[in-house]
């Protein structure tokens, strides 16, 4: 959900400015900087932008900029000749000489000598103006998503490819950890010199730990697991949460058969699909 967008408006020698951009969170998390002028539009923004962002810590701002060729403020006519007029009288009333030749830059530093250009009333056509900057900044971070999403859709193929060819890693092992079970359990027996054990109640033990230790399940679930993460990536927008989801049961079929490899090999197999998995679940937040 990573996205930034801006636009400028030129309007009756000003330019109108929004930005807005967002960052990764669970849910719509909005915060705006709007000029007084604009504020009593500030439901309608949050409106414009819930609507098509849904989720994201999301930072807006609009405000007005002149434009260069309107930057420059006006002289405030009456308010100069006003002080002209006063320092004039008292220089009479204090008997002192009229400073003509400094007049100027005197009233230069009186406060209210320059007037802005622009006017604070907002008329319809402003709004207008103003709330088509708010609609082509959100459409600009709205395409920065989607570039970003498609980056994100390649990357959570990979992952996955990685995580399934990893599964299938463990398959030469799971016929390997049976043997080195039995060879462990007879070199123990082997160690107890002059004890009789009954071999069929070896065997049965053996099958029961065996099975206590088989992943087949998990193995079976991850992959359908893996499966349905592909088939919700292809559904289309709004599948960030669902996506979470699966990757949550995913990372419980990991953990499970990684606390029932008791063999170094599957264990080291097991750390790598949680390495892919961990960059999913950074990754799937980005996800609407």
């Amino acid at each position: 959900m990573t996205g930034y967008g801006k636009a400028e408006i030129h309007y009756n020698g000003k330019k109108i400015i929004a930005e807005i951009k967002s960052l990764n969170s669970k849910a719509l998390d909005l915060n705006t900087r709007i000029i007084p002028l604009y504020r009593e539009h500030e439901m309608d923004i949050r409106r414009r932008i819930a609507a098509l962002l849904e989720r994201g810590k999301v930072d807006f701002n609009l405000w007005t900029e002149a434009d260069a060729e309107a930057a420059a403020p006006r002289l405030n006519g009456a308010v100069v000749a006003d002080y002209i007029q006063q320092i004039r009288q008292l220089s009479d009333a204090q008997g002192l000489p009229f400073p003509a030749d400094h007049i100027w830059d005197i009233v230069a530093r009186m406060p209210e000598t320059l007037q802005a250009t622009a006017n604070d009333e907002l008329t319809d056509e402003e709004w207008q103006a103003a709330a088509t900057a708010v609609d082509q900044a959100i459409e600009r971070l709205m395409a920065f998503r989607s570039q970003e999403g498609e980056a994100l859709s390649h990357k959570f193929a990979a992952n996955l490819d990685r995580i399934e060819a990893l599964l299938h890693d463990i398959e030469p092992y799971e016929t390997q950890r049976v043997e080195k079970i039995r060879a462990r359990l007879e070199e123990r027996l082997e160690e107890l010199k002059g004890v009789d054990y009954d071999r069929n109640r070896l065997e049965q033990e053996l099958i029961y730990y065996i099975e206590k230790l088989d992943i087949n399940e998990e193995k079976q679930r991850l992959a359908n697991h893996l499966k349905y993460f592909r088939e919700t990536m292809a559904n289309g927008k709004g599948q960030g949460k669902k996506l979470g989801f699966i990757a949550q049961e995913m990372g419980r079929e990991i953990n499970t058969t990684g606390s029932k490899s008791n063999l170094a090999e599957m264990q080291n197999i097991v750390v790598r699909m949680k390495d892919e998995l961990e960059q999913i679940k950074e990754q799937v937040l980005n996800v609407m």
